[in-house]
């Protein structure tokens, strides 16, 4: 019983400070999952991230209601999700009732600029763990790059880049036996 609470409390923690999306909490899930609590290693959260890009929801959502799962079953995806979820759910409900009343404030506009640069950087520090383990050698750093470049110069579809970059690593790879 203990550690569904570990479970609820971990992720009612990683939802309460998920300011940015998914990826601003990439790393706080890395630290608290893999660094702290050693629930699993870094290769199993990258593919848990890779799995949450490609179904609908945060990332944060996936990774609880996964974890959860893998530890304790159904009762543990459970309380992961909802812990993850209960916090900013309030959250937005409070500010949606007053963010209008108070957007026009400048303390609020300052709060809300000095935020965005946190945001990003923590963006940028989870990418930089998480390219760590994905780059493990040219192969993976040239499909890096270009689907990059598709995204980012090009516009492609992130569903597409997803197809393109499975498809590189089976022509860079090879098929499986």
């Amino acid at each position: 019983m203990n550690i569904l609470w570990e479970i609820f409390f971990s992720f009612l923690k990683i939802g309460a400070f998920s300011f940015g999306g998914g990826y601003a909490v990439i790393s706080m899930i890395q630290k608290d999952i893999i660094l702290d609590k050693g629930w699993i290693n870094a290769e199993e959260f990258i593919d848990i991230v890779a799995i949450a890009e490609m179904t609908p929801g945060p990332i944060a959502v996936n990774s609880s209601t996964y974890l959860g799962y893998k530890m304790t079953g159904i009762l543990g995806s459970l309380l992961g999700t909802i812990g993850v979820l209960l916090v900013p759910t309030l959250l937005a409900l409070i500010v949606s009732i007053y963010f209008n009343k108070f957007k026009h404030l400048d303390w609020v506009k300052w709060v809300l600029k000095g935020i965005r640069p946190a945001v990003l950087g923590i963006i940028a520090a989870a990418c930089f763990t998480i390219g760590k383990v994905s780059f493990v050698d040219i192969k993976s750093v040239i499909i890096g790059a270009l689907i990059f470049i598709g995204v980012y110069k090009l516009k492609i579809s992130p569903i597409l880049a997803i197809v393109i970059s499975g498809g590189l690593g089976l022509i860079l790879y090879g098929m499986p036996v």
